[in-house]
């Protein structure tokens, strides 16, 4: 039994966007066929921030829900492939989604660890913790039959880090029209 009341359990909080359903299966797809599979223990995800204090999760819901309520699902470019050392991303480009960012990482400033101040760079990766000669492969592989696409985020989904694995807590869908 926990000692915090609802709501303040004070493991950190993770923002992610959520990818149309399509896109978001085709991630997953790849990640569980590149990452390695005793270490993969979240689903594909583009991050949003890493780490916020999880007793504001009814602050950073009030947040999501004021901000999605008035933008629309932001559309996001899938650009290309990004080496990661021991690892691979999608390289993805969305001006409206960095907005969104920016003014969310505006409003909670004095909450934000020094990862999630550092500049946005949107991505989806589906491999890390490999050695660079297996990364540099599946790049390579990927590349090969890779082309531009566009997609939308259609929410964001709040995470609770649980030491490894995320328990999901919910997704606020973008709604502006």
């Amino acid at each position: 039994m926990s000692i915090f009341p609802p709501g303040a359990d004070p493991r950190p909080l993770i923002l992610t966007a959520l990818l149309e359903p399509a896109v978001q299966a085709r991630f997953e797809a790849l990640r569980r066929e590149h990452y390695p599979s005793a270490l993969n223990r979240v689903p594909a995800h583009v991050s949003l921030f890493h780490h916020l204090p999880g007793r504001e999760l009814e602050s950073v819901k009030r947040r999501l829900k004021l901000l999605c309520g008035q933008m629309p699902p932001p559309t996001i470019e899938v650009t290309g492939l990004r080496a990661l050392g021991k690892g691979v991303a999608f390289k993805l480009r969305s001006p409206a989604l960095d907005a969104f960012h920016d003014a969310l990482a505006e409003g909670w400033d004095t909450l934000l660890i020094p990862q999630d101040r550092a500049g946005y760079l949107a991505h989806v990766t589906v491999q890390n913790k490999v050695t660079s000669a297996k990364a540099r492969s599946t790049q390579a592989a990927l590349e090969r039959s890779f082309a531009p696409f566009t997609t939308r985020a259609i929410a964001v989904e709040i995470w609770r880090y649980r030491d490894g694995p995320w328990e999901a807590l919910g997704a606020v869908a973008f709604r502006g029209r």
